[in-house]
């Protein structure tokens, strides 16, 4: 499964929920497939997705918060995975995208080939965790996610593929502003 499948098949699994998206490539992707003020896309601050997604969803307990991370992301912050977990917020789903490398910076690996996110959520104790590696099993992992108490953590293995995507056109301040208003 490609990156942008992913997302296609998540926003198709969604009504109107609140998504923290992680930089680089995954905002683009997002933006791309569908823009919305409900989208707080990440420009710079690698790896604060979760730590921002978990704010939401603490000040605003009656919404589903979503974050759509990648891998180098989530590396780059763990200790807010054992945060989440502490906390356990009932309304948050955490997504990864998941292609072992940084692809928004020219596709250098990252430790996921090793480092198995998913048992770290476990760890963190998340109370749901699910591996996917196909649109239906996605769509599977993200309803059930909606059904039951949370936090939800959804490790996504996708393909590696570097594609020239357009940078998300609003300023910092232009997402903030849409997003206070229409989370």
């Amino acid at each position: 499964m490609k990156m942008y499948e992913a997302i296609k098949v998540m926003l198709d699994s969604l009504d109107h929920e609140p998504i923290v998206a992680a930089n680089g490539f995954i905002s683009r992707e997002l933006y791309r497939a569908k823009d919305s003020p409900r989208h707080f896309y990440m420009l710079g601050s690698m790896g604060l997705a979760s730590s921002i997604g978990l704010g939401l969803a603490i000040s605003t307990p009656e919404r589903r918060i979503l974050v759509l991370d990648g891998d180098g992301n989530t590396l780059m912050n763990l200790g807010s995975l054992a945060t989440i977990g502490c906390l356990s917020p009932d309304n948050l789903v955490h997504i990864v995208l998941d292609n072992e490398s940084h692809e928004s910076t020219g596709g250098q690996p990252t430790a996921s080939r090793v480092t198995r996110l998913d048992e770290i959520a476990k760890a963190a104790d998340f109370k749901r965790v699910r591996k996917v590696d196909d649109p239906v099993s996605l769509r599977n992992a993200i309803e059930e996610s909606f059904n039951s108490n949370g936090p939800s953590f959804i490790l996504v293995k996708i393909e590696k593929y570097i594609i020239e995507t357009p940078r998300v056109p609003l300023s910092p301040t232009d997402i903030k502003d849409r997003f206070v208003k229409n989370k």
